[in-house]
């Protein structure tokens, strides 16, 4: 089950109603409005195991039906050529293992007329509450026979893993995390999970509790849980004992992604309340939420609810408990069997309304990460973590330096919770203070900010086993917050390579993704250097004239920094030539009440464009270190950079006038003569790190690996 891929183009665009009301007074909606055209299930029975379709007559048939559900019907007909041009409605029956249903109303929709046999499309009109029980009723026989499958459901993304050392790393997260194991062996299933690694000998002791397992003989099948995948391994040899089963670590591992966001079980009591989109008659149904991430429910039905995948439920309200309520429409993406006591379990891709956004991303972040919390209220106490972790210090800093920015920080903290379209501020409190932060914010189009991580030095609070969770409980917070996002495509940071942490979390990391060559990772070692406002270099710029770019040199810094920077360098920093404006952002910020904004000017000598400078400033107290206030320079000739003193001096008058003592010139050259002409201080060299948001599902379990990694607790 996948609740969490996106829903068809359809549904994203709804309409959103004002009120509920408004919604219900709307359902049923007509056939085209309640259903995906691909909703129901994918059939391939032949023979007698097969549905047919008939139009006009149960004997007229037509070919097998190839895609049903209770709105539509695709058909593979029988015939080279198939009349679709009749507008009207007509008889359609359906028949299998004997039995017929119909009439249905139906008329074509969409085909392909000059393509022979091609699939013939149904829209279903009025179809009863009755009609639809038989129609899932001849679908829930051909599941049980083995010939349908949910034409929604995603299938999972696999690769191998045969690097020892990673093997070793997944296998000593899953044991200390005490996830779930399946072994497979001719037909034969036994629940886990993996008790110890013992790692001196590179066997694995797996524990059932099952009274009496039946392991039989190697070979085995093992499918086992890690964060987001699950993996599967071949057993070769092994040996039962027991309760016990000892296999030795295996040669390679199969990962098989199954979700794009992380599914946790639902706080106890919440319940999703909605109409059936085709049959208001069925009254309101009233059902439990078992699991949720940001895009994704898991809601316990029962078979006379007449779910099916691709349904979609326009207005679906979550009671939160306390009073609260949250509404979110929705589609179904999978509906299980009939289970033992009952019930079918159906798995939804849900998106908030607007105006229910913030309040939904905050209960979903809280229910996913439940030991972290949002910083507004425990400012002193963030404050005193940055003391004490050094933060500060960090870059050669002061902590006088940041006494300035606390207000403006404080303010941002208080509004930053109600903001999360924008920002999430995480803290991993206890009963001593706070222990860890990590913030994101989100300041280009695609691209969500990881900045501000700060641990409290020494020992963890009691309570907490091991060493690692903290850190991992702040980073799938923060980390999983852009994901409900739906521009989101990046992650970038600035990460200081010297702490061992980062190196190995982050930079580490991004040069194996780089090895791959898919363009999904940068990282670099750049210098963040110092610009004061008001001190001017003191050069003579009279050869240069400076200036707002034009329409034409808009398009050659574009094209120049398209041809120096990897791909995703220019598409995470809005650097493309119909986002180098920022318009957007820009209008999403003040939307909020904050600032964001990019200028773009450039240095020209004889007509001739010479070099750019790419300035942006940020809300204040966004980031300690200001780092939303940066400039970049492009040379746009091969001795540009004779221009840059001039374009840092034009620099430092855009600030001035924003009322900005200061701010960074990020060096991503070699640098040379220009950094002392330009009057700027030395900085950091901290690496400038970019991922896609492909990698953050596997970004996290690596993070998983590290930080359950470190607590041996299980391993011998």
């Amino acid at each position: 089950m996948d609740g969490g891929i996106p829903a068809s183009a359809k549904f994203q665009h709804a309409i959103e109603f004002g009120s509920g009301d408004a919604l219900r007074n709307v359902i049923p909606l007509p056939p085209a409005e309640a259903a995906l055209d691909d909703s129901g299930y994918s059939l391939h029975g032949t023979g007698p195991t097969a549905i047919t379709c008939a139009l006009g007559s149960p004997d007229a048939v037509l070919g097998e039906v190839t895609r049903l559900s209770p709105t539509v019907v695709w058909v593979a007909p029988r015939v080279p050529q198939v009349d679709t041009s009749e507008a009207r409605t007509f008889p359609v029956y359906l028949s299998f293992s004997g039995l017929t249903i119909g009439p249905l109303n139906g008329a074509f929709i969409r085909t392909d007329a000059d393509v022979p046999h091609a699939p013939v499309g149904l829209q279903l009109v009025g179809v009863t509450v009755e009609q639809g029980r038989e129609i899932l009723a001849f679908l829930a026989d051909a599941l049980r026979r083995g010939v349908a499958e949910p034409a929604a459901s995603a299938l999972p993304v696999q690769d191998t893993i045969v690097d020892p050392e990673r093997i070793r790393s997944i296998f000593s997260a899953i044991c200390a995390s005490g996830n779930k194991g399946v072994l497979r062996r001719q037909g034969r299933v036994v629940r886990m999970v993996l008790e110890r690694f013992h790692a001196a000998t590179g066997q694995l002791e797996w524990r059932t509790e099952e009274s009496t397992p039946d392991w039989g003989d190697p070979a085995y099948d093992i499918d086992v849980i890690g964060y987001n995948s699950a993996y599967r391994m071949r057993a070769e040899t092994g040996r039962g004992e027991g309760d016990r089963l000892f296999t030795t670590l295996p040669a390679q591992l199969f990962r098989i992604r199954h979700r794009w966001h992380r599914r946790v079980p639902a706080p106890e009591g919440i319940r999703a309340r909605f109409h059936h989109p085709l049959w208001r008659e069925q009254g309101l149904l009233r059902r439990e939420v078992l699991d949720l991430s940001f895009s994704g429910l898991c809601v316990r039905c029962t078979p006379q609810d007449l779910m099916f995948p691709g349904l979609l439920p326009p207005l679906i309200e979550l009671e939160l408990g306390d009073g609260q309520m949250v509404s979110v429409r929705g589609e179904i993406r999978y509906v299980s069997g009939v289970r033992a006591d009952g019930s079918v379990l159906c798995g939804l891709s849900v998106l908030p309304y607007s105006s229910d956004e913030a309040r939904w991303v905050r209960f979903v972040s809280q229910t996913m990460s439940p030991a972290t919390r949002t910083s507004e209220g425990l400012v002193d106490q963030l404050w005193d973590l940055f003391n004490r972790s050094g933060f500060f210090s960090l870059g050669g800093s002061s902590p006088e330096e940041f006494e300035e920015l606390k207000l403006n920080f404080a303010s941002l903290a208080k509004r930053a919770a109600e903001v999360p379209q924008l920002f999430c501020q995480a803290v991993w409190p206890s009963e001593r203070g706070i222990e860890a932060t990590l913030s994101f914010t989100k300041p280009y189009r695609h691209a969500w900010l990881g900045h501000q991580v700060a641990k409290r030095p020494g020992k963890p609070p009691p309570g907490v086993q091991e060493a690692g969770q903290i850190m991992r409980d702040i980073y799938l917070r923060t980390f999983e917050h852009p994901q409900s996002d739906p521009d989101f495509h990046w992650v970038i940071a600035y990460v200081e390579a010297l702490n061992p942490w980062i190196a190995k979390a982050h930079v580490r990391y991004a040069e194996r993704q780089m090895e791959t060559g898919a363009g999904l990772a940068f990282t670099r070692k750049i210098q963040k250097l110092k610009a004061f406002s008001n001190e001017l270099s003191g050069r003579d710029h009279r050869e240069f004239e400076v200036g707002p770019a034009t329409a034409g040199e808009l398009s050659l810094l574009a094209a120049t920094i398209a041809r120096k920077f990897p791909t995703c360098y220019v598409e995470s920093l809005d650097l493309t030539r119909d986002r180098l404006d920022m318009t957007p952002v820009t209008q999403k910020w003040k939307s909020f009440g904050m600032e964001r904004e990019r200028s773009i000017l450039v240095a020209r000598r004889h007509g001739i464009p010479y070099a750019a400078v790419v300035m942006e400033l940020g809300q204040l107290g966004a980031n300690l270190f200001r780092l939303l206030d940066n400039t970049r320079m492009f040379s746009l000739v091969e001795d540009g950079t004779r221009a840059y003193s001039a374009l840092m001096d034009a620099a430092r008058h855009w600030y001035l006038a924003r009322r900005r003592p200061s701010f960074l010139f990020l060096r991503e050259d070699e640098g040379g003569s220009y950094v002392q002409e330009c009057g700027l201080h030395d900085g950091p060299d901290p690496y400038m790190w970019i991922i896609s948001s492909k990698l953050v599902p596997d970004f996290l379990e690596h993070i998983s690996e590290l930080t359950i990694g470190r607590r041996g607790a299980h391993s011998r």
